[in-house]
């Protein structure tokens, strides 16, 4: 098959007029001008006419068991408020409801484009019943503030669910649910069996205020229901993430499995601390969920500096409105204006292929890559501009499938 275009946005390259790609069963296996590439390969011709086509989007941070939740939660007067209001939300869900949720989720992030995703989730025994129709790395959030002393139980029997996974991780939620001996143990798993693992950090004022000055509504909060408060006072989420990584960590590779998510509260010190590591981690920015609770302004342009690898999620819809990576890519730019938009394309396509450790098979168009495409409407002016510009849905091919 060859599917020709407008323009073919590869990603790997620069955008290819009148271009067309050639796939072979789940395969690119050619792309170019779409007049070399049909007199190279044969078959049949999709001519998606004034397109562009570009590689799928990868989200790289999102919970679909809460698409049930959309519109569910009145914005909160802070973080501890709602972190009570999920709680209690969850704590109406079945099996079922759990199911719907992340079946429907599923569905709406690819419509909007999505073809790869990270998704954790509270109910990873659930995984065997669902046939995701999206690529999907699947995460077990893994809580112990009320159940110390149960990390390795815990851990073990999420990772023997998630083993009907084709592709899966290990996500200790944050610092202030998951126990030292949690994250210690979802290390030691990461590093035998070679797999990734994420977690929530130093996403909130009320989170920076419980490590570092042992006080606030997260503080009281989780004293309240009987966390041990002995890790908090006189270190930052970041400082007090790298002494347990570095102390549950026998690799200097290590940095290279966490796939960090916000970062929006860091000190100078903390600036200094990401700067010295070696080797950088991935982290994941969901532009309109941190716009939803206000959170600090998001540090991007130092974090880039850096040198991390910086991707964009949608998050939750206990937090946002839907599971469009293009009005992510919108809210960001609005946010950062002086980014140009095919370094925010990178962050739904190269970035997040890259911390998933999949830069060769997703996120760009070049043989041997994976067939996950989409198509948005282009007829003239800046190819990326307009990318971003796409309100509706997209056409998506899925493992060489249209559909």
């Amino acid at each position: 098959m060859v599917v020709r275009a407008r323009v073919v946005v590869t990603m790997n390259g620069p955008p290819i007029e009148n271009g067309a790609v050639a796939i072979s069963g789940d395969r690119v296996v050619d792309v170019g001008r779409f007049d070399e590439v049909k007199a190279r390969r044969s078959g049949e011709i999709v001519d998606l006419g004034e397109q562009a086509l570009l590689p799928g989007l990868i989200n790289a941070h999102c919970h679909l068991d809460y698409t049930c939740l959309r519109g569910k939660i009145p914005r909160p007067q802070s973080f501890a408020d709602w972190i009570r209001a999920i709680n209690a939300e969850r704590a109406q869900l079945s099996e079922a409801d759990y199911l719907e949720s992340i079946r429907a989720g599923f569905a709406e992030a690819k419509k909007f484009g999505t073809t790869a995703m990270a998704n954790l989730t509270g109910v990873p025994q659930l995984i065997a019943q669902l046939e995701p129709p999206i690529r999907t790395w699947w995460f077990a959030e893994l809580i112990d503030v009320r159940r110390g002393g149960r990390a390795k139980a815990i851990v073990d029997l999420a990772s023997q669910a998630l083993k009907s996974a084709e592709h899966w991780g290990l996500a200790p939620h944050a610092l202030y649910t998951a126990s030292a001996e949690l994250f210690a143990r979802c290390a030691e798993i990461a590093e035998r069996g070679n797999i990734l693992l994420t977690t929530h950090l130093a996403e909130s004022r009320e989170e920076m205020s419980m490590f570092r000055d042992a006080e606030g509504p997260l503080y009281d909060f989780l004293k309240e229901i009987g966390r041990d408060m002995r890790d908090c006072g006189g270190t930052t989420p970041l400082q007090r993430f790298l002494e347990i990584v570095r102390d549950s960590s026998t690799s200097l590779g290590m940095t290279k499995k966490w796939l960090l998510v916000h970062l929006n509260e860091l000190t100078e010190d903390d600036f200094d601390l990401l700067a010295r590591l070696e080797t950088k981690f991935s982290l994941v920015h969901c532009p309109r969920s941190h716009a939803y609770f206000g959170h600090s302004p998001f540090p991007f342009e130092r974090l880039h500096a850096i040198g991390l690898n910086l991707c964009l999620g949608t998050d939750s819809l206990a937090s946002n409105d839907d599971l469009s990576l293009f009005a992510e890519m919108r809210q960001f730019r609005e946010t950062f204006p002086a980014v140009s938009p095919e370094e925010i394309l990178k962050m739904v396509t190269v970035n997040p292929a890259r911390a998933l450790r999949q830069e060769n098979l997703l996120g760009k168009i070049c043989p041997g890559a994976h067939v996950d495409l989409v198509a948005v409407p282009f007829r003239r002016g800046n190819v990326f501009e307009e990318i971003l510009a796409f309100e509706g849905e997209a056409w998506v091919m899925t493992g060489g499938l249209a559909g």
